[in-house]
């Protein structure tokens, strides 16, 4: 069965974003390793799941071809076919984009049962924390930045409950960045 990976920065102490979504405190450049990490990290992929608001910004940014980016991740991110989470689209806008609405654990297990690659969600924030609270992904990779927000859009939403889950590996990048891998503990 296809796993589903969540690629995430944050900050240290645990938001995806600042205050009103901002992300100027993102790091950047980012080193040959850590570039090397993420292409091991993708390689399996062929499929990507996001929220309809990160779609907005994140399609045609990449299909623009962000300056500062190299080719092969370009290519990657227009190429890769992608799933929009939304339930006010009926129709996808984008090219190589379904949009899936109604109810996301159907949606990711019906994702899962399908033949392919692994699949990786970069977010938004309200996809992100219903997955999380919806015990549905397989690995988190976190990025950590070193940067204390203080408040913003967090990883990890508050639902009540302990979330356990199982350190995987952990590794430091030239460029500041620590990558924190983890897999769910499921009971």
């Amino acid at each position: 069965m296809r796993k589903l990976k969540l690629q995430v920065q944050v900050s240290i102490d645990g938001y995806m974003a600042g205050p009103g979504g901002a992300m100027d405190w993102l790091t950047f450049p980012w080193s040959d390793d850590l570039d090397a990490h993420v292409d091991a990290l993708t390689e399996p992929v062929d499929c990507i799941l996001l929220g309809r608001r990160l779609a907005e910004g994140f399609i045609p940014a990449w299909a623009a071809g962000p300056e500062g980016e190299d080719q092969a991740s370009i290519d990657f991110m227009n190429d890769t076919p992608k799933v929009v989470v939304s339930d006010s689209l009926t129709e996808s806008p984008w090219e190589n984009t379904t949009v899936a609405g109604g109810d996301l654990a159907e949606t990711v297990r019906g994702l899962k049962e399908r033949p392919g690659g692994d699949i990786i969600t970069y977010g938004g924030s309200t996809l992100v924390g219903n997955l999380v609270a919806g015990e549905l992904l397989d690995e988190l990779h976190l990025f950590v930045n070193p940067v204390a927000l203080g408040s913003g859009l967090p990883v990890f939403p508050d639902t009540g409950a302990h979330r356990r889950f199982r350190l995987v590996d952990t590794r430091p990048f030239d460029c500041g960045i620590v990558a924190l891998h983890f897999e769910p503990r499921r009971s």
